[in-house]
This record gives structure tokens, C-alpha cells and sequence, in this order.
């Protein structure tokens, strides 16, 4: 695999581990992703209820706890570290503010356009911005806009196709459409890109993302123009994975009939595995009578089926009475329990074994 440059960056692997919330993807497994020469991502999502001995207030919780992983994160690696961030969360400002206060590498966001994202950089930052995409519509208003209003294209894109876990950025309609393939997004993502790069001579890598979960599926998206991919479900089934037991051995466990699309309090369709909690929320048991944290601002009370950042950390920690786990198409494929590093080493060899004739590494 060739590797990835993002801005000044250089990603010897280029595999971008995904943000995964509510701790699903905390200081842990992105520590031990960006020691294999991937980028290690902490989800922001959450993380004031993880946190919530620190403050009652979930808003200043969160900055304790996002601070917090990201120190422990750069206690175990020298390796490259991002923070993800929901467009979609309240709390949007505090975490993207504190993510450049704190000197992370890399900021992606996605759940929405972030088209305000580069108003927060000063002078001396060093944080390179990502935006997550699922068109080339939406690609091209956000280098519009970013260039038009604050002179800075994206140092990388990331277009997430429908095959991905969690939230996803499609109708329910699209998601088995072939039309919103990432095999056909990508070569649209990297043209409209195209323009742009030469226009004004910044390189803006395309980085593949939703239902990448082999060696041999990097080698086929990178074949269409992608530069990297990033990965999530993979990554669930890890030693280093900062999940409970029982949320990874729900991949374990999970048969491909198991993965459903879900409505979410989001706003947008969401994949995730079946469990008792959904199976609930299906046969209307599930209303919440109240919104206890106001998480996303999508959110609306009188036409939400449940509340999203409960169930996710009861998720967490294993409660599927009361949770659900959002997972990507492939999550039915994982069979065991492997490090962050065995991991890592499979998927090098398996893209190597699918370019054979190309004698690629």
C-alpha cells in the first residue's frame, strides 16, 4: 500500500480508523491504531455521560473527557491521532474548539456539512480538517464555501458510501440503490476534486469509507481512484477496541440477517444489529417521555422513537435490553477476538494477495 499524505501529514498505512461513538472508539483503540501507521480516531460523541463524575454537565464533561482521551492517547503513541465530530451534535463548537486547542492532528466531521469548520483554526494551528461526504454535490459546496469564506480547501475528503455502520447520509431508498455505490461515488468524488486541486494546486485525497472490510476491498476502491480508506467495523472486534466484551461479541454473534437499517432520533437512517432493544422500539414500547441531555439538535422529543445517547451507552456496555450497537454491512463476517496488530498485518497481506501481477506491497 502507497502512503497517505494529508496536508504535511504522512500516513505510512492508509487506513483511517472511523470515529465510533458512544465509546466505541475512545484513547485505546486510536493509540493502537496510529502505532501500526494508521490515523487513530477518538469519537466525541458521548463522551459527557463517560465522563459524568467529572461534571453534572454533560457540555463541560464532554470537554473534560475529550481533553482526557486525547492525553491518553498521546501517552501510548507518536502515531497520528484525529477526533471525529457530528455536525449534528450541540455541542459541535466545544469539541472542534477543543480538538484544535489540544493540538489533535486530524478533525472529521461528518452528521452534516461542516461549513464553518475552517473558522475555527487561528494562526498557529495545526489540526488538518476532513469532511465526511456521501456526494460530490455536497463536495463541491463545502470547497466552495470553505475557499470562498475562509481561503482553505479540505487536506483530505472522505466520501462514506451506504454500507457503512451508524449514521448514514442517504435515504432509506438510496442505501440499496446502485446508483449511490461507493463504487460509483468514488470516481465521481475524485473528478470533482480534480478541479479544485488544480484550480488552486493543493492535493485533496479521497478517502473510501462504508463497507471496506478486506485487504482486497482497499486494493478494488483504491483501483478507482481513492487514496485511503477508513475503516470502523473492523476495528469493533480488537482486543484494543475500547468497548465492552459483550458489544464486540455482538459482532461476533450477529448473522448478516441480524444487521438492519434503523430509524434514528438523528434525523437520518442508521445501521445497526438487531437486538431486544430495537425489536422494542419496532413495536412502538420505546417513547422517551423526556430529553434529559438536548445531544443533537436534530432531535425532536415528540417524534423520537427513543433516545439515541442512552441506548448507544448502554450499548457500550454490553445492555441490549436497553441499546443497540450500530455496525457496518460486514459486521456478520467478524469470528473472533484479534489485536490491533494481527488486524493491521491481515489486511496488508490481503491486499497483497489481490494485486499479485502488480507485485505491489
Amino acid at each position: 500500500m502507497n502512503e497517505l499524505r494529508i496536508g504535511n501529514l504522512t500516513v505510512a498505512v492508509p487506513i483511517i480508523q472511523g470515529g465510533m461513538g458512544v465509546g466505541i472508539s475512545l484513547s485505546g483503540l486510536a493509540a493502537a491504531v496510529a502505532n501500526e501507521g494508521g490515523v487513530g480516531v477518538i469519537s466525541s460523541a458521548g463522551l459527557g455521560l463517560l465522563y459524568k463524575n467529572f461534571s453534572g454537565n454533560l457540555f463541560e464533561a464532554s470537554i473534560y473527557g475529550l481533553k482526557e482521551e486525547i492525553r491518553k492517547a498521546r501517552e501510548k503513541t507518536k502515531g497520528i491521532i484525529g477526533v471525529n465530530v457530528m455536525v449534528a451534535m450541540t455541542n459541535f463548537v466545544d469539541m472542534i474548539k477543543t480538538s484544535i486547542a489540544e493540538k489533535v492532528d486530524i478533525i472529521i466531521a461528518g452528521a452534516g456539512l461542516p461549513l464553518d469548520l475552517p473558522s475555527f483554526l487561528k494562526k498557529d494551528s495545526i489540526t488538518r480538517l476532513i469532511p465526511i461526504v456521501s456526494s460530490a454535490r455536497a463536495t463541491r459546496i463545502i470547497c466552495e464555501k470553505w475557499k470562498a469564506n475562509y481561503d482553505y480547501l479540505p487536506d483530505a475528503v472522505i466520501v462514506e458510501g451506504p454500507k457503512a455502520g451508524g449514521h448514514l447520509g442517504f435515504k432509506e431508498e438510496q442505501i440499496g440503490d446502485n446508483n449511490y455505490s461507493l463504487e460509483k461515488l468514488v470516481p465521481e468524488i475524485v473528478n470533482e476534486l480534480k478541479s479544485f486541486e488544480e484550480k488552486y494546486n493543493k492535493p485533496i485525497p479521497l478517502i473510501a469509507a462504508g463497507g471496506i472490510y478486506t485487504g482486497e476491498d482497499i486494493s478494488n476502491i483504491m483501483k478507482l481512484g481513492a487514496s485511503g480508506v477508513q475503516m470502523g467495523t473492523r476495528f469493533v472486534t480488537t482486543d484494543e477496541c475500547d468497548a465492552s466484551q459483550g458489544f464486540k461479541q455482538s459482532y461476533i454473534d450477529a448473522s448478516e440477517k441480524d444487521i438492519e437499517i434503523i430509524k434514528s432520533p438523528v434525523g437520518m437512517p442508521g445501521r445497526a444489529i438487531l437486538s431486544a432493544f430495537i425489536q422494542k422500539v419496532k413495536e412502538g414500547k420505546k417513547q422517551p417521555l423526556h430529553c434529559p441531555f438536548k445531544c443533537i439538535r436534530t432531535c425532536d422529543i415528540s417524534k423520537s422513537p427513543y433516545c439515541i445517547i442512552i441506548a448507544l451507552v448502554n450499548a457500550l456496555k454490553g445492555n441490549f435490553e436497553n441499546g443497540f450497537a450500530f455496525a457496518g454491512s460486514n459486521a456478520f463476517r467478524a469470528t473472533k477476538i484479534s489485536s490491533v496488530k494481527e488486524v493491521f498485518q491481515a489486511l496488508i497481506d490481503e491486499y497483497r494477495d489481490s494485486r499479485p501481477a502488480l507485485g505491489e506491497v
